[in-house]
């Protein structure tokens, strides 16, 4: 009796430990609960500065969702995005319009007055995503932290991220080069559900896209187009904002891809997930369509946001940690 009891533990403490081994080779050196020791208040600070901010301006959230997204696609997610100076990837054209950098400030003060020299901006943005989530409706996951911040911040290498009008295959292969999968691609580019596009990014697919019809995509569908026409006329400001997820736009649900399938996309580029085939297999599990493995755009999102969150982090000695976000130390 003793030893199988014996034996059954030291199986179970063995698939443990594996379990562990698997989740930091996975994560490069993240691990769950990292500052638990070293700084307790670590995410409720992060998560009190998040709240503040989007209770002043609800577009902090989509704002700094993709942030974290723009960072971790540019080096690694290492915070290089925060940087200041010229040239600095924040000066790339697709990084002009993001917001919610005083958040990440705001935690950041508060972190070192807590805990200085501890906790590192890359784990900042990686929590205020998370965060921003939960404050638009959706569910919560458990971040991975760890990360140490870059030192190395610039515009030329924001060249690779993905773009308003890349194909499918460009897209997923921009993806794969990052570890993720196609299933990882559609779930990320759900992140859509919330936040806003300029009309400068999507207005070309309005107005003289064709040389038949009423000139616009034939992917949009045809009482939507004098919708957006009248939002974003031809000559019209190309920077007026319009939500990407119709109906929806500060709510963080799966709309946005029941919109996709009814051809409401607004980006080019999401609206391209429906017409190739192996993405819209995926929007329809999201959708729940008859006859496929349903998938939960909640659950999937965590997931994949955890495997986009440890591409290429700097852990242990490599680079450092910032004491203030927007400069090197």
């Amino acid at each position: 009796m003793g030893f199988c009891c014996f034996g059954q533990r030291a199986v179970l403490l063995a698939s443990l430990l594996l379990a562990i081994a698997g989740v930091l080779v996975e994560g490069q050196g993240t691990r769950v609960g990292f500052y638990s020791a070293s700084c307790p208040r670590a995410e409720s600070i992060v998560r009190s500065a998040v709240q503040s901010h989007f209770r002043s301006d609800p577009t902090v959230a989509p704002g700094l969702l993709r942030m974290h997204f723009h960072d971790c696609f540019v080096n690694g997610c290492d915070a290089s995005i925060l940087i200041d100076g010229a040239g600095s990837e924040k000066t790339a054209p697709p990084n002009l319009l993001l917001r919610g950098y005083e958040a990440v400030d705001d935690a950041k003060a508060q972190l070192e007055a807590a805990c200085p020299g501890v906790v590192s901006c890359a784990d900042i943005l990686a929590l205020a995503a998370r965060d921003s989530v939960v404050l638009t409706g959706g569910a919560s996951w458990a971040v991975p932290t760890g990360r140490r911040d870059g030192t190395v911040s610039q515009a030329s290498d924001a060249a690779n991220l993905p773009g308003f009008r890349d194909s499918v295959d460009l897209q997923k292969q921009k993806f794969a080069a990052k570890g993720l999968n196609t299933q990882d691609l559609v779930t990320l580019v759900g992140g859509h559900t919330i936040g806003t596009s300029a009309c400068q990014f999507f207005r070309y697919r309005l107005y003289n896209f064709t040389t038949t019809g009423n000139g616009a995509d034939p992917s949009i569908a045809a009482a939507f187009v004098p919708q957006l026409q009248a939002l974003c006329p031809q000559n019209g400001d190309g920077t007026r904002r319009i939500g990407l997820d119709t109906g929806s736009v500060n709510r963080f649900d799966n709309s946005f891809f029941a919109n996709l399938r009814d051809g409401r996309g607004i980006l080019e580029s999401d609206q391209m997930l429906w017409n190739d085939a192996s993405t819209k297999n995926v929007v329809q599990r999201f959708l729940g369509i008859r006859g496929l493995l349903g998938l939960t755009f909640n659950v999937e999102f965590g997931r994949s946001m955890v495997k986009m969150s440890n591409i290429e982090v700097k852990t242990g000695t490599a680079g450092e940690i910032r004491k203030v976000c927007s400069k090197i130390n």
